[in-house]
């Protein structure tokens, strides 16, 4: 649209007599803005020469009336003769309005303006002292009062300043009006120049014209033999039938339809031509509202990107398709619209999503198996624990008979006693509750959870195989850690399985200190982070990023699923984990979890975890 509507211009101004008048008004215009700058700086000019004139007049005057008070002065005070009083006073008062004048003039001016100020006061002081001197003569000789008087030379050297700053200008002003006449004379001849190669241009142009007409007949040839052939192209297009295409109004009603948009809703060509389809009918009533939106759309920009919606078939099931159109140029009340079934890509969709379930289920069983596993190996640890509450309440109950059975029955250490029984059931109580819920297959529950007890109580469980393997165990809490929401079994699945993973490689350790290192503690990213390092023979440097990978393990009876499974949990709940070595000797397996807030402003963990 916009490379026609450039051709057009370009082919508009093609015309020689178009861009001549064109030139013509331009030339006009500048001629007219230059003419009028050059007429203001000629005024402007003629301004400054004025002033500049009447200053060296007021000059001149000046120095003559001062020329004569002086020889009035030098009259009256040799012969003190009245009649010399009589101009002299006249020459006072023009002396006066000759420095009021000169004032005047040059107010605009600074430098003379304070120049002329001080030539006032000096003609004030020297006029006050003459006067001064005169009122006197008449007791004195007039030639002792004529000593008395200074010169006016100092007078003279002031005004002498001044005309010669003024001559200054004055060689300025005659330089800019000099540079006025140069200007007149280049605005001159570019003119002359321009209208030369205008009249030149306009000759041009019309050669120019005569081809360009010459060629436009010949490109209206190629145009409709190029409209012939898109229309060949967008009929065969129409007729493949690789995708559907109707014609219709934006009222709904369906003109025209090629046979692929046909099979889709299952009508033929006796139904279009009775007139049975429209949009109206064809579209469930959950998706007018759609409907409204996409047709205000066309008429506003004239397009509609394309969008999911459903079609009823004819024996009334309904289609999944995607569609988008737009409107004809010539005629903005019709248009075209692609129709694409999208029913195939739904079913595939659908049994992906069924085997994603498939797959979370599996890996939930597959995680249950891991944790039963782990509580397998553990059975010999977590009988000792429930040994020891069982072992203690049956020794407290036998301590209370025989407090019962003393005379007289000692009461207060059997309420002491019944209280330890007490105590030692609810530890074992405890233990036994712990392994039930690592056992029980049963579905996430996200909850708010101190982190550093869930660790506690996972070392209550793993006490005894610590014990067993001679492993020190040191633990390093942060104090204050707000709570993770998480869920309770399967966090505690995550550092169980850490910490018999470190417990076992440390047990095959010769030589040296076995010790676990437990601790918690804030990351960067406000989240908390847990680590286990542990003093075994470490990681290999080259599949350490391979330890999280399904299936890869180091153990000849393992089935590399324990620590992939570890970090699908913790991926699920928004934190990361990663292994590294842990200096001098040994592994560290560290993994963040985001704070409570933070998951819930995020959005609820996946309810299962995934491999990574």
């Amino acid at each position: 649209m916009s490379i026609l509507a450039s051709g057009h211009i370009l082919r508009w101004f093609a015309r020689p007599l178009i861009p001549v008048v064109a030139g013509l008004v331009i030339l006009l215009a500048v001629t007219g803005i230059l003419g009028l700058r050059y007429w203001r700086d000629r005024e402007a000019l003629n301004v400054s020469l004025t002033h500049s004139r009447n200053v060296f007049e007021t000059f001149d005057r000046l120095k003559a009336i001062i020329a004569d008070l002086e020889a009035e002065r030098h009259g009256y005070l040799l012969t003190l003769d009245p009649a010399y009083l009589k101009a002299y006073g006249v020459s006072d008062e023009s002396v006066r309005r000759q420095a009021e004048a000169l004032q005047a003039l040059v107010a605009k001016d600074p430098l003379q303006s304070l120049r002329a100020e001080h030539l006032a006061l000096t003609l004030s002081a020297k006029l006050k002292e003459i006067d001064d001197i005169v009122k006197t003569a008449a007791r004195e000789s007039g030639l002792a009062a004529l000593a008395m008087i200074r010169g006016m030379e100092d007078i003279r050297s002031q005004i002498d300043l001044m005309v010669d700053q003024e001559r200054l200008r004055q060689v300025d002003l005659d330089k800019a009006a000099d540079e006025l006449e140069r200007r007149r004379t280049r605005l001159t001849i570019a003119t002359v120049v321009f209208v030369v190669a205008l009249a030149g241009a306009a000759l041009a142009l019309a050669r120019i014209e005569a081809r360009r007409r010459r060629m436009a007949t010949e490109e209206n040839v190629q145009l409709q033999s190029d409209l012939l052939a898109r229309d060949t192209k967008i009929r065969r297009l129409f007729d493949s039938n690789i995708i559907g295409i109707i014609i219709w109004d934006l009222e709904g009603r369906i003109f025209e339809a090629n046979d692929a948009f046909l099979r889709i809703v299952g009508y033929d060509r006796e139904d279009l031509a009775a007139g049975r389809l429209h949009r109206a009918t064809l579209t469930p009533t959950e998706w007018h509202g759609h409907d409204a939106q996409h047709v205000a759309e066309l008429e506003r920009i004239g397009t509609v990107q394309p969008f999911e919606k459903e079609y009823f078939r004819k024996d009334g099931s309904r289609v999944p398709v995607l569609i988008g159109g737009a409107m004809f140029e010539d005629n903005r009340s019709q248009g075209v619209g692609f129709v694409l079934d999208l029913s195939e890509l739904k079913r595939v969709e659908a049994e992906a999503r069924e085997n994603e379930r498939r797959y979370r289920e599996a890996l939930m069983e597959l995680a249950h198996t891991n944790r039963v596993t782990t509580m397998g190996e553990l059975t010999a640890s977590i009988a000792h624990e429930i040994s020891q509450p069982i072992a203690a309440t049956v020794a407290n109950a036998r301590a209370g008979l025989n407090w019962l059975g003393a005379r007289p029955p000692n009461l207060d250490e059997v309420g002491q006693t019944l209280g330890w029984i007490i105590s030692d059931g609810m530890r074992a109580s405890d233990i036994i509750s712990r392994i039930r819920a690592l056992i029980k297959n049963a579905p996430p529950q996200m909850e708010d959870l101190e982190i550093n007890q869930l660790v506690r109580e996972v070392m209550t469980l793993t006490h005894s195989e610590v014990l067993k393997h001679d492993v020190t165990v040191r633990m390093q809490f942060a104090e204050g850690l707000p709570p993770v929401q998480a869920d309770r079994v399967q966090l505690q699945q995550v550092v169980l399985n850490l910490i018999i993973n470190a417990v076992e490689a440390m047990s095959h350790v010769r030589g040296g200190a076995r010790e676990l290192f437990i601790s918690t503690g804030r990351n960067d990213t406000n989240g908390v982070v847990i680590s286990v390092r542990d003093s075994g023979p470490g990681l290999d440097p080259k599949s350490v990023g391979r330890v999280f990978e399904p299936f890869y393990t180091t153990k000849s009876e393992g089935m590399g699923m324990g620590l992939a499974i570890c970090h699908s949990i913790i991926e699920a709940h928004g934190g990361k984990m990663w292994a590294g070595a842990n200096e001098p000797r040994g592994a560290a397996f560290q993994f963040t979890l985001p704070l409570a807030q933070e998951t819930a402003r995020i959005g609820k963990a996946a309810p299962a975890p995934a491999l990574g």
